[in-house]
């Protein structure tokens, strides 16, 4: 508490960053928490609560007002306000309709607005505040009228300027450091004429999939994108902050989706959801193990002739899952990142198996090699070569082959990838290994 009474005190009052104090305030105990909130000066505090972890959400709103909490969001941009109230409605839908009421009628309107998209939807991350001007309009009217904009902090994060004709239908996208090379006594449109495909727009629909716009703003290197309806009229941006958090939040998704957890659950406070969430893929391993017994109970007069067997097999299904592990993360990211074409699938799995395949023939002659000396049975380090050969090929191509194949099923590639690639490499190295030894020791 001390730390964030410092920063306050130390920080002038416009340049404090809302960032800076929830880390701050994510040091603290449940106790000192409570009461440096009330130090937070009150037209931030909404801005705080939205850099903070969800578990905090509820102790802050519980120790403002209404309409404190109202006055401190209409702070924020449209987007940010409209997430606000999203999440308060999860926590207190009473209170979140008290705050709604206390906004001005442009803020309702907005929030309204941007509530009516789905989480999938471009239209749900834009912010409406805009700075825009019409192809008639010289460019000395302006950069005089976006200068007093930012003396107003009624834009921030500005780095181009949507241009228009008298429908709002967007028209250009000019940057601020084009602009000010231009010909201020002259129109937007006499300047851009001379070359109009250099501010030709990199935009979105509303309606566009959010991962379609994360990707295009990878693919240009853009730090906001305007966002049109279906008629091709301008109705907001989206910024690269947003950018950020969405990317963040698909790299979670998809890293609780390998561990077999809900990422909603995970972050919910609530123990005995995030326990049933993680119970059924824990259910789902277990049946797929049982899988993985039967075929060893297949065996069971080998492993009993030969005692050696039992000891050497994790070590095939070990290797078989780590190198299926290495293709499945691969494949994954990379689809998420989106470079892998729909027509690149072939040499994906080419690849996968071929570094698999070398893999296996290397780690197959030194595990070979261990296994003859270990139990003196020469004949041994050839049947676990050989199933290690094997198992990691299957490794390579399934663990390939299985996001590829729920991406073509339009299912995140991520989700349930690692149960069927396990119970692949446990069954095929099992198989193979005691197989082998059936054939070749007995």
């Amino acid at each position: 508490m001390d730390d964030l009474t410092q920063y306050l005190n130390e920080t002038p009052q416009n340049e404090l960053h809302p960032a800076e104090i929830a880390n701050i305030l994510k040091a603290l105990d449940e106790k000192s928490f409570i009461k440096a909130v009330q130090d937070i000066p009150k037209e931030i505090i909404a801005d705080v609560a939205l850099e903070l972890p969800d578990r905090y959400f509820e102790d802050i709103i519980e120790s403002f007002t209404p309409k404190e909490i109202a006055d401190s969001v209409t702070e924020l941009e449209s987007d940010d306000q409209t997430d606000f109230i999203q999440e308060l409605e999860e926590v207190d839908s009473r209170i979140a309709q008290e705050v709604f009421e206390n906004l001005g009628k442009k803020e309702q309107a907005d929030i309204l607005k941007l509530k009516q998209y789905e989480d999938h939807e471009a239209g749900a991350y834009m912010q409406i505040e805009l700075y825009t001007a019409n192809l008639d309009n010289t460019v000395y009217d302006v950069i005089k009228e976006f200068a007093l904009l930012r003396r107003n902090d009624e834009l921030e994060n500005v780095s181009f300027l949507f241009v228009t004709d008298k429908k709002k239908y967007l028209r250009y996208v000019i940057g601020l450091d084009h602009l000010l090379v231009f010909d201020f006594q002259r129109t937007l449109d006499e300047n851009i004429q001379e070359n109009p495909e250099r501010y030709k727009p990199i935009m979105a629909s509303h309606r566009d999939n959010i991962r379609d716009v994360v990707q295009k703003f990878q693919e240009y290197d853009l730090n906001s994108m305007p966002i049109v309806d279906d008629e091709g009229r301008l109705l907001g941006r989206i910024t690269s902050d947003d950018i950020y958090d969405i990317m963040n939040e698909h790299a979670t998704d998809q890293m609780y989706h390998l561990a077999g957890v809900n990422d909603d659950a995970e972050e919910d406070e609530d123990i005995m959801r995030a326990g049933k969430a993680r119970a059924v893929w824990l259910s789902i391993n277990l049946v797929t193990a049982i899988i993985a017994s039967m075929v060893i109970g297949m065996f069971e007069e080998t492993l009993q002739s030969i005692v050696a067997l039992a000891i050497l097999m994790p070590i095939v299904a070990s290797m078989g899952g780590n190198a299926g592990t290495q293709s499945l993360t691969v494949v994954v990211r990379q689809l998420a990142l989106g470079d892998i074409a729909k027509h690149d699938a072939f040499r994906t799995i080419k690849k996968e198996v071929i570094l698999s395949l070398a893999n296996g023939f290397i780690f197959a002659i030194i595990m070979g090699i261990i296994a003859s000396l270990w139990f003196e049975m020469g004949m041994l380090g050839v049947v676990i070569a050989l199933s290690m050969i094997i198992n990691l090929l299957s490794a390579g191509f399934f663990g390939a082959m299985v996001p590829l194949v729920l991406k073509k099923m339009e299912v995140d590639p991520a989700i349930g990838s690692t149960v069927v690639l396990t119970t692949v490499t446990d069954v095929v190295g099992f198989f193979s290994f005691l197989g082998l030894a059936s054939l070749i020791l007995l």
